[in-house]
Parts: structure tokens; sequence; C-alpha cells
């Protein structure tokens, strides 16, 4: 391939890469904000005539929301929004509560100046994204951070599990962060963890880090009980 080409070529790949990134923030948007519904099957057709786009562009999109844990493929049936029970997210939550209390000890324990500080950062970054109502972005801090803990702490079973099971509780934890009264605890208990790992006391980062999974899932549990409640009603 002739340099003219192959750089029409590489053009030609950043402008699908990026449609593709639009059409899957907007479909993610579509479950975020409940226009899409657990279960709800993902029409790809329609989609891709609603918004102006291939089929190709749309089924891409799909597929990375797919491996980020918010729609579910059936063989024969199609592709639809994920669903996650009750009980299945509160045996997600007993387990990866351990997994982080875990990790924040041994980041504690191992993590450098330069670490502390990067995780001090993202605090400060997600404290600027709750008052600016920026809810999608302070979500895809929040797993920065936690990624970024799992990088500090360097025990490659413990991310490869926490992994599998954050796959699992994405639309979960998605809807429990959507206002700013959620996040703002949520970020307090960052800021808990990130003290205890820059003061090097594996035992508090510990604890931080457990409870900061604990007092998601009750975020999560009166959020499912006032809906249980309307309901009802």
């Amino acid at each position: 391939m002739d340099p003219v080409s192959r750089s029409a070529s590489l053009i030609s790949e950043r402008k699908l890469t990026s449609l593709t990134t639009i059409v899957a923030q907007e479909l993610e948007r579509l479950i975020i904000t409940g226009y899409l519904k657990p279960g709800d099957r993902v029409n790809e057709l329609r989609l891709a005539e609603d918004l102006n786009v291939s089929r190709g562009i749309v089924r891409e999109a799909r597929r990375g929301l797919e491996r980020a844990g918010l729609l579910t493929s059936i063989p024969n049936r199609g592709v639809f929004v994920k669903q996650v029970s009750k009980e299945e997210y509160i045996e997600n939550s007993d387990v990866r509560a351990y997994i982080t209390g875990f990790v924040c000890q041994r980041a504690a324990e191992r993590g450098s100046n330069e670490q502390k500080l990067k995780l001090r950062k993202l605090v400060t970054d997600m404290e600027i994204a709750i008052s600016e109502e920026r809810a999608q972005d302070y979500y895809q801090m929040n797993l920065a951070f936690h990624e970024y803990i799992l990088h500090v702490a360097n025990h490659k079973r413990a991310a490869d599990v926490y992994d599998d099971l954050v796959k699992d509780s994405h639309l979960v934890r998605k809807f429990t962060l959507k206002n700013q009264s959620a996040m703002t605890q949520s970020n307090d208990e960052h800021d808990k963890i990130v003290s205890a790992i820059e003061k090097g006391d594996a035992e508090a980062a510990y604890k931080a880090g457990f409870e900061h999974v604990k007092e998601g899932l009750v975020r999560w549990l009166s959020k499912e009980s006032l809906e249980e409640d309307k309901e009802i009603k």
C-alpha cells in the first residue's frame, strides 16, 4: 500500500472508531436513563435508522457494551440489556468487598509517593465532576480510581477476580451513582481509602475499601426499596 492510501485508510479507521464510540456512548445513555430497561431487547436496525449510521457501527458499539457488562447476547434470541437479580448483586458485593479491602491494603503497603499523588488527584477530579453534575464522567473516573488501586496493589489473581465481578455489576452501580448525594457519599469513601493509603495504614485501608463496597450495596438496596414502594402505591 502506498503512503497516501495508507494515510487515507488510517483516517477512515479513526473516523470509524470515533463514530463507534459516539454510538456506544449514546446507547449507554439510553440504558442509564432508563429508556432501555433491564431485559429490553436491543433493536440494531431501529437504532441504526434513528442514529443515521450503519448497522455495522451499531454492532461494534453493542459489542463494546457487551464487554463492559451492560448488554448480554442470547443465541437465537438477540441482544438484551443485562438483568441482575437482587440476590446476584448482594453476592457480588459480598465478594467484591473482600477483594477491594485486600487490594486497598496492598496499595497502602506498596504504594509509592507518586502513586499516592495520582490517587489523590483522582479523588479531586471526582469532586469536580460531582460539583458540575457530570454523573457519567464521575462513573468513568470511579472505575479509573479502582483500576488504579488494582495497579498499585499489583496482584494479578485479585485483579482478574475483581474485573469479572465488575462486569457483572456495572449496570446496577451506574444506576446507583446517578444522583449527586450518592456520588458525594461514594467519593467521601474514596477519600477515606486514599487517606489510609497515604499514611501507609494497611489495616485502615482494608477497612475503608471493604466498607466502601458495603455502603454502595446499602445505597442500592435503599433505592430498590423506594422503587418497590412506588410500584405498590
